[in-house]
């Protein structure tokens, strides 16, 4: 599972966010396996790198669904306060949404008779 806030899912659906930025402790998603963003769908991993915010462009941001870098690290500063980041590393996520942007409704359970 993949969590994102919901005002990120119409940039996801329509393209303008192909990716996300997270700081963990080691990397919680492996490329080419779908994961489900609830409310969402499923996005299939496409990539899950490690990056330096010093290398981070306005073309990352972009992906990401901002502006700039500026904004992109406003964003991530918010997001991830000093002590949030602390012992963490920073990861790109690349992702295709796989679904047509909505989450479908639960299978029913099928009984046997």
């Amino acid at each position: 599972m993949l969590l994102m806030k919901k005002v990120f899912f119409e940039a996801i659906r329509s393209g303008g966010k192909t990716t996300t930025l997270r700081y963990w402790r080691r990397r919680m998603v492996r490329p080419g396996s779908l994961q489900t963003i609830p409310g969402l769908g499923k996005v299939r991993i496409d990539e899950a790198a490690c990056v330096e915010l010093a290398d981070l462009t306005d073309a990352d941001a972009q992906a990401d669904g901002l502006t700039d870098l500026k904004a992109l690290r406003a964003a991530l500063h918010d997001l991830y306060p000093p002590a949030r980041r602390e012992g963490r590393k920073l990861y790109l996520v690349r992702f295709t949404l796989e679904e047509d942007g909505k989450e479908g409704p639960k299978k029913a359970l099928r009984h046997r008779s």
